[in-house]
């Protein structure tokens, strides 16, 4: 058999498979569910990354798989960078909190991103209170026992106080300016690498007292090793009702720790308005709302105008504060 004649026609089946195959390949591909992710500009194990994985599972039922990727370093702004500039299609969203969209802003001489404008919101997760605690051997040997003692004390003993912070421009740095402006006295402001390494210093009775997160501080706290004299939050916490807040000595004054979702600028709101009533579910969930007390956070559950609005407060808040404490990162 001559075969020469039958090429033509094997050609026109090999096409006709091919072509076949690729629409195959396209309808699959489009079948596939598409993963969303959820970028964390922290390293692994705090509590940020432990409630975006926990999101990350309860909004699996509605969404789909929701991977977390941690890109940590510069202060938070390397990742929410990695937010800004992902593709507006709701695929890619991430955490945007008080030190990447409120303090970072002010404190470093160059930014990638431009939090005002960069980003739009999707919800407020969580608000964690921040809580002036002391030594408790210190409080007991000075004889404070309240906000108010501690005050007084540093008022009749000028330049005798210290405090500790996580570091220059930390939220416990930005706090203990503000709470000094705000009674009108001087603590000297000793600045380590880090959070634990100040709560180790004030455990050792190096310094006198700091601006602790809670879910740090709680466990001393509890042991007695740490007197909690106040809680920055406006009102007093759920978490640790017996403690007064700070505002109630000293009106006005409020600063604690947040953070929540943001979706790259662009984003279509229809996303954004699904996006939102699917994480605010969870976050209203019990089960969510059980696992965030162990992290002594509370679940807020805005709407994306709502965090918007909130964001832009804080932006314009901790501008005064950076810019009266003097920190700088360059």
């Amino acid at each position: 058999m001559n075969t020469r004649h039958l090429l033509p026609f094997l050609a026109k089946i090999l096409a006709l498979i091919s072509i076949a195959t690729l629409g195959f390949s396209a309808t699959l591909a489009q079948a596939q569910p598409k993963v969303m992710r959820i970028i964390v500009p922290y390293a692994s194990g705090g509590p940020i990354d432990a409630t975006a994985r926990l999101m990350a599972e309860r909004v699996k039922d509605s969404l789909g798989t929701v991977i977390i990727e941690n890109r940590p370093g510069a202060g938070g702004n390397i990742g929410v960078d990695a937010i800004a500039k992902a593709a507006p299609d709701g695929l890619t969203i991430g955490i945007a909190a008080v030190a990447t969209h409120a303090i970072n802003p002010w404190l470093f001489s160059k930014m990638p991103y431009n939090a005002a404008t960069d980003f739009a919101p999707i919800t407020q997760m969580v608000r964690v209170p921040n809580v002036l605690v002391m030594n408790a051997e210190t409080a007991q040997r000075l004889h404070i026992n309240t906000l108010a003692d501690l005050i007084q004390y540093a008022k009749a003993h000028p330049g005798k106080l210290n405090y500790a912070s996580g570091g220059n421009g930390s939220a416990g740095h930005l706090a203990g300016e503000m709470f000094k402006s705000q009674a009108g006295i001087y603590a000297l402001h000793i600045p380590y690498n880090g959070g634990n390494p100040a709560q180790l210093a004030l455990l050792a009775g190096q310094v006198d007292f700091n601006f602790d997160n809670l879910a740090t501080a709680s466990a001393n706290i509890k042991a007695g090793k740490l007197k909690a004299l106040a809680v920055t939050t406006a009102r007093r916490s759920a978490m640790l009702p017996e403690v007064p807040a700070v505002a109630e000595t000293l009106k006005g004054f409020e600063i604690d720790t947040w953070w929540g979702l943001v979706a790259p600028a662009g984003t279509p709101k229809d996303v954004l308005a699904k996006l939102s009533q699917a994480y605010i579910a969870a976050l209203q969930a019990p089960e969510t709302r059980a696992r965030f007390a162990t992290l002594m956070a509370e679940p807020v559950g805005s709407s994306p105008e709502q965090f918007g609005a909130f964001m832009k407060s804080e932006l314009r808040k901790y501008e005064k504060v950076v810019k009266a404490s003097g920190a700088r990162v360059d």
